[in-house]
């Protein structure tokens, strides 16, 4: 008897697994469900994204000869979940066995390995090695270290995959990281090269009316998709990125510019993460253009550093730490988040960049992300499970398994230092560094008490004072205590009544 494939939304390769292993009598499966779709009000483009390259992932699958089951969220109303979809698919025809790539998300692999019991049909989970790092060779690497640092991690990944290594299997130019390259202010005359857009097409259109029926409520405007649904598309989109914007995301990428919501920065993670296209061939593409000398070394390292070492490592600390992980809460953080995280109306004009370009596109760069709505999340003691569905909610790229560990980790230092050594706080200071946002804002950077002092800047300090007996003791951040207690006791009293003021009036802000 035949095999009854599942491919998930997120699983649209073709070198899939459980791909490799159809037959041509088997059936593949695809659902658009209702629990997937809403567990959070996922942004309208994610939505129309997934659904749209999985309705040309299903038509590919015809074209090669392959029999595809294919519920829609519109023509299949009673579908609630993968459990509805492949109940469905089993009253076609008999099966011999069910077949699935493990999925991304803890909660999701939980319902399908209930299959076992729920179906009484044999269930093949295979590994997803379109990762670089299995779960299995992550929890290896973490066996009996004390700290799970990324930068050792991503330099196995270096010696595991080659890139950027020299005949002696030493990396290339001598330095195992160029970050330090890679932190420079974007000059606001320097031209900006953006990614591609794509016209939507039939498919495409129909998707995006259905997603203005059924997701009116959720951010985003349907009328403003224009990404990429099919891995040809989403490859000719991140050449696109090599052959015009890699050569200065290396020394931008850190960057921020006021209505510039893309820089040099490629957007392809949401196709990458969807599975429009595979991980080491982009790193291939971009080691083949330093290789070529069209683009520095910092660029190239840059970007790799991202795919082979952070990427991999979040996936690996999220399957090594789950479930137990997403309940962290070190600071105790329980503040709830303010409504300006949904409509972008704030006179933080930081805030309202990278805000307003998120409820627009679905997308922010990693430091916007990090150092901004970030930042004052974990300054203002945000409530983690309302700042994590909101990441989870917002970008296109979000998929829990990326998202929990970044936001919960690395931004909000919930998990106490699994991820990070210290906390990402940071002042106005930083962000005055690093984009031409403070120039615009009603805000003063450099005051930190007043009317119209920046609230990053007495947030920043209280946030050190409140969390002092959980990170007095850490020892990358002494210096910066040693300059909280070099202020006098009236400095001290005067910036934390500033900051509890606005943390009072903290949706005015």
């Amino acid at each position: 008897m035949s095999k009854l494939i599942v491919i998930l939304g997120d699983q649209l390769s073709p070198a899939l697994a459980s791909l490799r292993q159809a037959e041509p009598d088997d059936l593949i499966l695809l659902a658009e469900v209702k629990t997937e779709a809403r567990y959070v009000k996922h942004h309208k483009h994610k939505i129309i994204l997934l659904f749209s390259a999985m309705r040309h992932f299903a038509a590919a699958l015809r074209q090669q000869g392959f029999e595809v089951c294919y519920l829609s969220y519109d023509e299949q109303p009673g579908i609630y979940s993968m459990t509805d979809a492949v109940r469905f698919a089993l009253q076609q025809r008999p099966f011999s066995q069910l077949l699935i790539t493990e999925c991304g998300e803890y909660r999701l692999q939980q319902e399908i390995l209930s299959w076992r019991d729920t179906f009484e049909l044999p269930l093949e989970v295979l590994e997803d090695d379109r990762f670089i790092c299995s779960q299995s060779m992550f929890a290896q690497w973490a066996t009996d270290r004390q700290q799970l640092r990324m930068e050792f991690f991503y330099r196995q990944m270096r010696r595991y995959t080659g890139l950027l290594m020299d005949a002696k299997q030493q990396p290339v130019g001598g330095q195992w990281n160029y970050d330090k390259d890679n932190r420079k202010a974007c000059p606001p005359d320097l031209k900006q090269i953006p990614p591609l857009k794509f016209i939507p097409d039939e498919i495409t259109q129909r998707v995006m009316t259905l997603v203005e029926t059924e997701f009116h409520d959720h951010p985003g405007s349907v009328g403003e998709f224009n990404y990429a649904v099919t891995g040809k598309d989403a490859r000719q989109a991140f050449l696109h990125f090599v052959e015009q914007q890699l050569a200065n995301f290396g020394d931008y990428q850190d960057a921020m510019l006021l209505e510039q919501p893309f820089l040099f920065h490629s957007i392809c993670s949401m196709y990458l993460n969807a599975g429009l296209l595979d991980a080491r061939w982009m790193c291939q593409k971009v080691e083949a253009a330093w290789r070529e000398q069209h683009v520095s070394l910092n660029a190239a390292e840059g970007f790799i550093r991202q795919i082979i070492g952070w990427r991999e490592y979040v996936r690996g600390l999220y399957w090594l730490l789950m479930p137990d992980y997403q309940q962290h809460n070190f600071l105790q953080a329980k503040t709830p988040l303010p409504g300006y995280y949904w409509h972008g109306e704030t006179k933080m004009r930081c805030m309202q960049q990278a805000i307003s370009q998120t409820l627009q596109h679905g997308y922010a760069h990693h430091i916007q992300r990090l150092m901004v709505t970030g930042n004052f999340a974990l300054l203002a003691g945000l409530a983690i499970d309302e700042v994590t569905d909101w990441y989870l909610a917002v970008y296109v790229d979000a998929y829990e398994w990326v998202e929990l560990p970044n936001t919960l980790g690395m931004a909000l230092f919930a998990d106490g230092g699994i991820l990070a050594s210290k906390p990402y706080a940071a002042s106005g200071a930083y962000i005055n560094r690093m984009s031409n946002y403070c120039k615009n804002c009603y805000y003063q950077v450099k005051a930190v008490t007043g009317a119209k002092a920046c609230p990053f800047n007495a947030l920043y300090w209280d946030f050190l004072a409140r969390n002092e007996s959980q990170l007095g003791q850490n020892a990358r951040m002494q210096l910066t205590y040693k300059n909280w207690h070099n202020k006098d006791a009236e400095q001290q009293q005067a910036i934390r009544e500033q900051a509890a003021q606005w943390l009072i009036k903290l949706e005015q802000l």
